[in-house]
């Protein structure tokens, strides 16, 4: 079986990173918006990142115009099409709805447009996709807290996780306990981003501050052997970006890339492409490098049938899957 054939599963993909240059265009003449660049040409120039900061500031500077639910709907179409077409059978889209929030926009207008574009691609593409509202480290804890429990209410419409992103230098994990401890008890999964740009100390802040079911990326516990060995005992899976993590310097290049380590420590390592529009990849491109990242396309998938926040006939039939492939 050819690699674009292969089932493929991705847990870590942010929707309105995920948006190709010309839908974005679209979208912004649309809502009577302007972006600074005005062509696809001119995208792929903007998308020339300085660092892991400059990164932070463009994609808070284009995803803003997104405003309405057809918006938000449309971008999670788009993608379950382009990640259908390299094999991908499941999919967790992440979203980050508490910006839009605090700026005004109707929670009810993010997130029914979300659960709506998960069902449709359900219906379309047999993809099934799971979404994760995610957190923004330079918002105010006390704000986010009660916009939380109202996540809850989609629960029954796909929405499975809360998640940690933006700047870790931007607030410790135990600023957000309480978000977590709330998001837990109203049973969704703890999906931080730690160890992106810093190290292991961040990586077990997540797990022991907020409960972590998995790491998003996690490669800076790859200098703590340790923290390796109790990740891999725990069955902490990490979701590993590779052209990201080179995109925004993090890493230096992709033969430097921590996650052979990670993988022949025992942790489980899925694959995945974190915003591909503005890294310029794909899931296939991502799965072309797994021999020079140290594992194998159906480890990943292994990985991500462990580590998906997914009901328990999901993971069944994603198991399934796996075993009738012919790896």
């Amino acid at each position: 079986m050819t690699p674009a054939a292969l089932p493929k599963i991705e847990l870590h993909v942010h929707l309105e990173g995920a948006i190709r240059p010309a839908t974005l265009l679209e979208i912004a003449n649309r809502n009577g918006l302007r972006l600074p660049f005005g062509t696809e040409a001119e995208a792929a120039q903007f998308y020339q990142f300085r660092d892991f900061t400059h990164f932070i500031e463009i994609w808070m500077l284009t995803t803003n115009v997104l405003q309405t639910a057809q918006d938000y709907q449309q971008i999670v179409h788009d993608y379950a099409a382009e990640a259908a077409a390299h094999g991908a059978v499941y999919l967790e889209g992440i979203f980050s709805p508490f910006e839009r929030i605090v700026r005004g926009i109707d929670p009810d207008e993010i997130f029914n447009g979300y659960c709506d574009g998960a069902a449709q691609a359900q219906q379309e593409y047999a993809i099934q996709v799971r979404l994760t509202p995610d957190i923004g480290r330079q918002l105010d804890p006390a704000e986010v807290e009660p916009m939380i429990r109202d996540t809850f209410r989609y629960a029954d419409r796909g929405v499975v996780g809360l998640g940690l992103g933006g700047n870790e230098a931007d607030s410790p994990a135990a600023d957000w306990a309480r978000c977590f401890a709330s998001a837990r008890d109203g049973g969704l999964g703890s999906v931080p981003h730690a160890g992106e740009s810093t190290g292991p100390a961040a990586v077990r802040d997540a797990v022991e501050v907020l409960g972590a079911n998995r790491i998003r990326h996690g490669i800076g516990a790859a200098t703590d052997s340790d923290l390796l060995a109790e990740l891999a005992e725990r069955g902490i899976g990490c979701d590993v970006c590779p052209t990201s993590n080179v995109r925004t310097g993090v890493v230096p290049s992709l033969a430097a890339h921590p996650m052979p380590r990670m993988v022949a420590a025992g942790v489980a390592c899925t694959v995945n492409t974190d915003d591909p529009a503005m890294f310029d990849t794909d899931l296939g491109r991502e799965y072309a490098q797994l021999d020079r990242l140290g594992t194998t396309a159906r480890q990943a998938y292994q990985a991500g049938v462990s580590g998906a926040l997914c009901d328990e006939p999901t993971r069944a039939r994603l198991r399934e899957i796996g075993a009738a492939t012919n790896w």
